[in-house]
């Protein structure tokens, strides 16, 4: 997000569309380490406290950026002979070129989980240094920063799947959120509040084609799956995935669905005039009724997502970002010791996520990756008034606890998105049905992106 209260959207937009995903790689890519014979080149050992030098850090510009900034100056105190040049880049458009070329490059970067893979061999194997951490680190952010065994960011946040709901709505309508336990309990809700008001179409789906994919891969993730396994091969056929696009289907059926953009107008109406009352979304949708709306400010609630059986993973991630350290940095030590402080130390995770000139309350659009820092009993930010003084911290911290590890991305992700994100609109609209979507899907994905690679 940006202090000119862009939701993250923009940032993943910026971050991750337009291809972007497609510098992003599983182990068959052609630039992943080891596929021409050469050894990723490894980072070993933390200088002291006493060590001295100069880096510079990028970060995207924005909110994060001066969170960020506040935070670098907790590690100038711990590190007062460390000079730390922190600078607001357009990473999107500038890292993975400056990568490849080796050109007036950072010691160390904010990016998106989805890119570090296709870019390893640009990048220092950090495996070593974090085996310490290993053990206490998200198995889901470890998995997406791996390739070929081997661990190439720094995992930072963690963005889990959440049920937004209005609480007065379902209240009225006689709902009992603690009851949402399967998918099916939403469907059955939805229909109760549709009963209650017969203009309301309670349960958001994403129109736009970008973020239905990654809201389906949050779906999918819940089961323990993803689009493309640890071998980069398609896997979409599969019950998971039919589970998921079966209930899409229900739901449009029954008439329970308001089809809109993330927070655009038509979504932000909906919102507003209580035709939309479940948003099943990632923590990152807090954004709203803290910044953007009005009348529902106050009333809406987050809990674990519902689950695909009965005992079955809560929750799933949408998004994620970590830090690298180019294989070509100046002084890849110090950015480490950096990134570590960020991450894995106090006081340097709470100077991210606690409260800050930024954020008053503390950054509540994500969640640390790190477990330490990840405890229900010591909250990094504040009950959010916009959500009634509900206690976001722990709910989101419980989900993050229960979302599976993944395989991971594929450098054809975001190419994909024209075939399985656009056919995702087309079951959404009753233009297509489960298994076309599937068939469909998986061939041209096969053939014009796998097969390709």
């Amino acid at each position: 997000m940006s202090r000119s209260f862009v939701p993250r959207r923009s940032v993943l937009r910026g971050a991750l569309g337009a291809g972007a995903l497609a510098a992003a790689a599983g182990p068959l890519a052609a630039c992943a380490p080891g596929s021409s014979g050469s050894e990723p080149r490894k980072l070993a050992g933390t200088p002291s406290a006493s060590a001295k030098g100069e880096i510079t850090i990028w970060s995207r510009s924005g909110d994060l950026f001066k969170v960020f900034d506040a935070a670098i100056d907790a590690f100038r105190k711990a590190y007062p002979d460390i000079k730390v040049n922190h600078q607001a880049v357009d990473i999107d458009a500038k890292l993975a070129n400056t990568l490849i070329s080796g050109a007036d490059l950072p010691d160390g970067s904010f990016w998106d989980d989805a890119k570090i893979g296709g870019q390893a061999e640009h990048l220092y194997d950090l495996t070593d240094l974090i085996a310490p951490y290993r053990d206490k680190t998200s198995a889901y952010k470890l998995s997406v920063n791996t390739v070929d065994g081997r661990i190439y960011g720094v995992p930072w946040d963690l963005d889990p799947g959440l049920l937004w709901y209005r609480e007065d709505l379902l209240e009225d309508a006689g709902v009992d959120p603690a009851g949402l336990k399967t998918y099916d309990d939403l469907l059955a809700a939805a229909r109760a509040l549709r009963e209650k008001n017969p203009k309301a179409r309670p349960l958001h789906m994403e129109k736009d084609p970008f973020l239905g994919q990654l809201w389906l891969e949050m779906l999918a993730g819940q089961q323990g799956t993803s689009l493309a396994d640890a071998d980069g091969q398609v896997r979409l056929d599969s019950k998971e995935y039919r589970n998921i696009l079966s209930w899409v289907r229900d739901a449009v059926d029954d008439d329970l669905v308001t089809h809109a953009e993330y927070l655009k107008q038509a979504d932000l109406a909906a919102l507003e005039n209580g035709q939309q009352a479940l948003v099943p979304w990632a923590v990152w949708w807090s954004f709203a009724p803290q910044q953007l709306l009005k009348k529902g400010k106050g009333k809406w609630r987050a809990a674990p997502l519902p689950a695909w059986t009965p005992g079955g993973a809560r929750s799933g991630a949408m998004g994620g970002s970590s830090f690298i350290i180019p294989a070509k940095a100046k002084n890849p030590e110090l950015a480490w010791l950096l990134y570590e402080f960020l991450c894995f130390k106090e006081p340097g995770y709470s100077a991210v996520y606690g409260p800050s000139e930024v954020y008053p309350d503390g950054l509540t659009t994500s969640v640390p990756s790190y477990g330490p820092a990840r405890r229900p009993d010591k909250p990094l930010f504040e009950p959010v008034a916009a959500l009634g003084g509900q206690d976001l911290w722990k709910v989101a911290v419980d989900a993050a606890d229960t979302i599976p590890s993944a395989a991971p991305i594929p450098a054809w992700w975001a190419k994909s998105v024209d075939y399985l994100g656009n056919n995702l609109q087309r079951l959404i609209e009753g233009k297509m049905v489960p298994d076309d979507v599937i068939d469909d899907s998986t061939k041209k994905i096969q053939r014009n992106l796998v097969d390709r690679a």
